[in-house]
């Protein structure tokens, strides 16, 4: 009886590391940060690269966010330079800390990406964050972010960031469309996305929460506390500047962590300016993802309008998602939970 108890303790013991160790379990369910109302603050900060020369567009943010009736606040470093970041590590942590910490702010809205996220991460203290989320809004570099706060189980916002806006008057129809997407988002709108099918598009239904982001990333953040789950989840990767074979290689080492063993379905999004090589890797994009995932059986969804273009449509991560993949459309939708 003795040797039994203490088998159960030590099987009890094996079962809490390993699921502490992979993230959150498949049941998880995500808290969602209170949807913004009018007279809300939200924070513009800037977490990772400099913001050079970007102070119109920081003001255009400013009047957009003011336009939807919320208080717009700048970081108290949003400016400040330190070779290729926004400030010091120490600078750019004080910035999110403090909106983090600050009761008054309902939404955290990153500046840029660029690189340097990733440098913070363990200068930050999230208890209290955690008993008071909000929305944390950003994509590309901010994906270290995304990826911590799905360990802790909390809703974030993956979409353009403050210094991507426009200097026009008028903005496009394309910037528009995705502020449009943004502010439903922020205020509790259903999302949805109809989309004409990529003849690489793999066929098929698949619902589960949505996770992801920019591929470097979270390449980067393998066995660390900002790895995903991505067991029953569907997962969405963008990727910019990068040769094919380094894309090639990214999706391998995510392979051979596990990645795509058990995901219930893959969204593509925008893989832009990719550098051509010397010798010619001889697949395209979409033909080199479907090689990756040839053995797996779940729907892959090519050019979902998200990452490094024109088009950046707005994803709740940590949102369960309904993707169906067809022929002709496909549908994306967000199953907003009341």
């Amino acid at each position: 009886m003795k040797g039994s108890t203490q088998r159960l303790v030590v099987f009890c013991l094996v079962l809490v590391i390993s699921i502490s160790a992979f993230g959150q379990n498949d049941n998880q369910t995500y808290i969602r940060p209170p949807y913004l109302t009018s007279g809300d603050t939200v924070a513009i900060v800037a977490p990772a690269g400099i913001l050079k020369n970007r102070e119109k567009s920081i003001s255009k943010a400013m009047e957009v966010l003011s336009s939807w009736g919320l208080n717009p606040i700048l970081g108290k470093h949003l400016y400040a330079k330190n070779n290729h970041f926004a400030g010091t590590d120490t600078q750019r942590a004080e910035d999110f800390q403090n909106a983090m910490d600050d009761h008054s702010i309902k939404a955290i809205w990153c500046a840029r990406g660029g690189y340097g996220s990733m440098r913070i991460l363990d200068k930050l203290d999230f208890t209290k964050f955690k008993k008071n989320p909000k929305w944390v809004v950003g994509f590309s570099d901010i994906t270290a972010f995304h990826g911590k706060l799905d360990r802790l189980g909390i809703q974030s916002i993956h979409g353009m960031m403050a210094a991507g806006l426009e200097l026009s008057e008028e903005l496009s129809d394309e910037t528009q469309q995705n502020l449009n997407s943004l502010k439903k988002a922020l205020f509790g709108e259903a999302l949805q996305y109809q989309l004409h099918s990529s003849p690489f598009n793999k066929k098929g239904s698949a619902t589960g929460v949505m996770v992801g982001g920019n591929l470097s990333l979270l390449q980067a953040s393998l066995q660390s506390d900002a790895n995903l789950n991505t067991e029953g989840r569907i997962l969405f990767i963008e990727e910019i500047g990068e040769y094919r074979y380094s894309i090639d290689r990214m999706l391998y080492s995510l392979k051979r962590a596990g990645y795509f063993d058990g995901l219930a379905g893959l969204v593509v999004g925008e893989i832009s300016k990719v550098k051509t090589n010397t010798t010619p890797f001889g697949m395209s994009n979409e033909e080199l993802i479907l090689d990756v995932v040839k053995e797996c059986d779940f729907p892959v969804l090519f050019h979902f309008p998200a990452g490094h273009g024109d088009e950046n449509r707005t994803m709740i991560f940590g949102e369960e998602v309904t993707l169906d993949v067809g022929m002709k459309e496909s549908v994306v939708t967000f199953e907003k939970q009341n």
